[in-house]
Parts: C-alpha cells; sequence; structure tokens
C-alpha cells in the first residue's frame, strides 16, 4: 500500500473528497445520510470550512481521497467554544490506524484554534468508532433511543463529547 498523507482539504481534494464521502454513505451504516450531497454542496460545504478557519483534513493516498476528520465551531456564541466533529474512512483503509492518525491531527488543530469542546454522535452498533473515539478522550454523554432509521431499522445513537478540562 502506498503512503497515506494526512493534509489540511484544500480546493484539489474536493472532488475525490465528495467520492469518498458517498462511498461511505452509501455502505447506510455510520453517517447519518445516505449518499453525498451534490457535488456544487459539498464544493461550498468545504470552502465554507476553509474560508472560517474550521478544522478538516483529508487523508490520501495515491492523490485520492481515503478519509476524512472536520470539526466544525458551533456558530452561536455561547456554543462557540465547541464543535462538532465527523469523519469516514473508506472501507479498504480501515482498521489500520489511519482514523486515529486522522482524528488526532484534527483534535489537535481544533485545540490550537480555541476549541474545549468537540461533539460527536455515533450509531451504537458501530464498536470499532465507538472504541477508537474512547481512546482519544471522548466520553459517553448520552443515548438517543431509536435516534436513527436505515432501511426500516432503528438504531440508538451515543452523543459523545472531548472536553479539553473540566470545572
Amino acid at each position: 500500500m502506498s503512503e497515506i498523507i494526512i493534509e489540511p482539504i484544500a480546493d484539489r481534494h474536493i472532488e475525490s473528497f465528495h467520492h469518498a464521502l458517498d462511498t461511505v454513505a452509501r455502505e447506510r451504516r455510520y453517517l447519518t445520510f445516505l449518499e453525498a450531497p451534490p457535488l456544487e454542496s459539498t464544493r461550498d460545504f468545504v470552502r465554507d470550512m476553509i474560508a472560517h478557519g474550521h478544522s478538516q483534513f483529508v487523508a490520501s493516498s495515491e492523490g485520492a481521497v481515503v478519509g476524512w476528520c472536520d470539526i466544525r465551531r458551533h456558530s452561536q456564541p455561547v456554543h462557540a467554544h465547541g464543535g462538532a466533529l465527523g469523519m469516514g474512512i473508506l472501507p479498504g483503509f480501515r482498521g489500520q490506524g489511519l482514523g486515529e492518525r486522522l482524528i488526532r491531527v484534527t483534535i489537535d488543530d481544533a485545540l490550537a484554534k480555541g476549541l474545549v469542546r468537540i461533539e460527536l454522535n455515533v450509531h451504537a452498533d458501530n464498536v470499532r468508532a465507538i472504541r477508537l473515539y474512547e481512546r482519544v478522550g471522548f466520553a459517553r454523554e448520552g443515548i438517543g433511543r431509536q435516534a436513527v432509521r436505515i432501511d426500516g431499522r432503528f438504531l440508538d445513537v451515543i452523543a459523545m463529547a472531548f472536553v479539553l478540562y473540566e470545572h
């Protein structure tokens, strides 16, 4: 397998990122949507993330995006010390430590930009992701019972958060 590069997302990554996002979404197991938004919407999202200095990194192999992690700061002033994390890894690149590398780089960047709280929701049956999140410092905060319905199957969602310091 070729070297995997982790770097901030840039315009040159948008189409490949869109393809990776769509691939993971169509697995119908991990994300809160079942296909990627249209390419132009994805382009707008990425450019907005860049313009506002949000943390968004991609992992690429031979020039193709094979994973991503982003943390978008909350817009309301009373919540702006925190942000929401989203990530995904293409099937052939899972189980090799890439997710941990990617999430640590993204968290470090977000903390350097002043965030002290990072939140995420994960499907309760995604044991591998839950273990990753706990390994990098996330704690479970609650459960949304039957919060997701995919193909007629209900799933609980676990709310987790990374908090830089506790009072």
